[in-house]
């Protein structure tokens, strides 16, 4: 569990309404199905109201700005536009918690505000690719990626357009709790609790849907199903009956990413499901995910998460592990 359960979000005139629904829906919500303490969630008023939310509503906030100076993690869920300049007391307060180790998250255009406040420059960041190019302009200093869903650097966190909030709110649920109870409140959001890929397919326009789109969604899910099943970009291709030249660019085009990065992560995804659940060795572990040896895994466990699968397991399992590190 984080060693500061408590996680505020800001609230100000103009609140982007559904980027504020998907931190509350994630960490405000009580969760009986849960035997153990959830985070704690206080929404904070960055100015004094009245103030108005996206959709016609007042709201009001039984926090203020200076409640963020407890918290373990601050949300910005959007921001009034991003050609607004946040009030100085609201950045000064964001250098506070960035400086006394809070997490600071941002979704959607609420990465102008981290921008303002100096917080990103030299990272690597994301927003809605609609605000991409503006950010980049801005602040050449950040590395602005705008084909991922989020971006996480360890204590900053920037997330893509509105839904994408949602992914990255349970990204950080992962981190915190693990994979098998961030599944769980996916299954109480109905959404899938992981998505790869980003927002590529997004941009400029929607991808058309026809016959290659079904074949390759039908191919996704069977990766995802069986991670272990060995793969060549021949045979991915052939299955989705495309040439290999076709195949490369539309899987890139419908999820971001290389084959070969996009089933890394699906085969990560496994592993981290069966350390968390079963008892198995590394080694059993690295096989039933198609790693095929623990060293194997262990060098994609710590490109992804920064982990040894026995730190993991550590952390996350409920079942002692049956292999020493």
């Amino acid at each position: 569990m984080p060693a500061n359960r408590l996680v505020t979000a800001l609230v100000y005139d103009g609140l982007c309404s559904f980027e504020f629904g998907c931190a509350a829906e994630v960490f405000g919500l009580a969760r009986p199905e849960f035997d153990f303490d959830w985070y704690r969630f206080v929404a904070c008023a960055v100015e004094p109201g009245p103030l108005r939310a996206v959709g016609g509503m007042s709201v009001s906030a039984r926090g203020r700005l200076a409640d963020i100076a407890k918290a373990g993690t601050v949300i910005i869920p959007g921001w009034r536009g991003i050609d607004v300049a946040p009030p100085a007391a609201l950045l000064r307060a964001l250098r506070a918690a960035h400086a006394r180790g809070a997490r600071l998250l941002s979704i959607c255009s609420g990465v102008f505000v981290l921008a303002a406040a100096g917080l990103l420059d030299g990272r690597r960041a994301t927003t809605h690719w609609r605000y991409a190019q503006t950010l980049r302009e801005r602040y050449p200093r950040i590395e602005v990626d705008a084909n991922v869903l989020y971006v996480d650097n360890g204590q900053i966190l920037t997330s893509a357009g509105s839904a994408a909030g949602l992914d990255l709110c349970l990204h950080l649920v992962r981190r915190d709790y693990g994979a098998v109870i961030a599944n769980q409140v996916a299954r109480r959001l109905v959404i899938a609790p992981h998505r790869s890929g980003g927002q590529a397919q997004f941009i400029e326009r929607p991808m058309p849907r026809h016959d290659d789109d079904n074949r390759l969604a039908r191919l996704l899910d069977r990766i995802s199903t069986n991670p272990a099943e060995p793969t060549t970009i021949a045979g991915l291709a052939a299955r989705a009956a495309m040439s290999e030249r076709t195949f490369l660019r539309r899987f890139r085009e419908a999820t971001g990413a290389t084959p070969a990065d996009w089933i890394a992560q699906a085969r990560v995804d496994r592993a981290r499901e069966l350390l968390e659940s079963t008892a198995l060795s590394i080694e059993h572990v690295a096989r039933e995910c198609g790693f095929g040896s623990a060293m194997t895994l262990r060098h994609h466990f710590r490109n992804k998460l920064a982990l040894s699968p026995s730190e993991y397991k550590d952390r996350f399992g409920k079942a002692p592990a049956r292999q020493q590190r």
